[in-house]
């Protein structure tokens, strides 16, 4: 009966990995798609200010006006073959390429960090998302909805890490800002499970 229950428990253990795994791979290729777009939407916004324009051509009539209307177009491209590469343009268009394509991208958390940082650094107190110290102010969502300050919410969290309280320590010094809002958000989504 205990090897069938370990069993299930990594079957379970698996089953979480991979379809966690699964999510981040769909949650990096829905980026890497978005981006595309930006980027693509960026290029195309950019050529309608750089890339110069061709003029329409008059209908060839012998009419007075169809003369003033060649007249006006080669006004027209004349004006337009002075100011379409705009050195302006142009910078503005790279720069917003540059803006789109070397930004830091919004990620979501990385639960993997998160839960590595946790164990690392958490467990001692909170194993099972328990409390050793203080019994009734365990990490499960109810406690956490009653105790922390600021409710149950990532931010609250990430304040709690940050600079302790109590019986707990700050690790704002210790660890990283990615880093607390990664263990953040693995209690966060751990909260309802333990």
């Amino acid at each position: 009966s205990r090897s069938v229950a370990i069993l299930a428990q990594a079957k379970t253990d698996q089953f979480y990995k991979f379809s966690h795994n699964l999510s981040r791979r769909v949650l990096a290729m829905s980026r890497a798609a978005c981006l595309s777009v930006a980027v693509a939407l960026g290029l195309y916004g950019a050529s309608c200010f750089v890339t110069p324009m061709t003029p329409r051509s008059a209908p060839e009539a012998g009419s007075i006006a169809a003369a003033q209307l060649q007249q006006q177009g080669a006004f027209a491209e004349a004006q337009s073959q002075s100011s379409a590469w705009s050195p302006l343009a142009i910078g503005a268009a790279l720069g917003l390429l540059i803006a789109v394509a070397g930004g830091k991208p919004a990620l979501a958390a990385d639960l993997e960090n998160g839960e590595s940082i946790f164990n690392g650094n958490c467990t001692s107190c909170h194993a099972g998302g328990n409390n050793t110290i203080v019994a009734e102010k365990k990490l499960k969502k109810e406690a956490l909805e009653k105790y922390l300050t600021g409710g149950y919410s990532v931010a609250s969290i990430v304040t709690q890490v940050t600079n302790g309280k109590n019986s707990m320590p700050a690790f704002g010094e210790k660890l990283g800002p990615d880093d607390i809002e990664d263990v953040a958000n693995y209690v966060y989504g751990q909260a309802s499970k333990w």
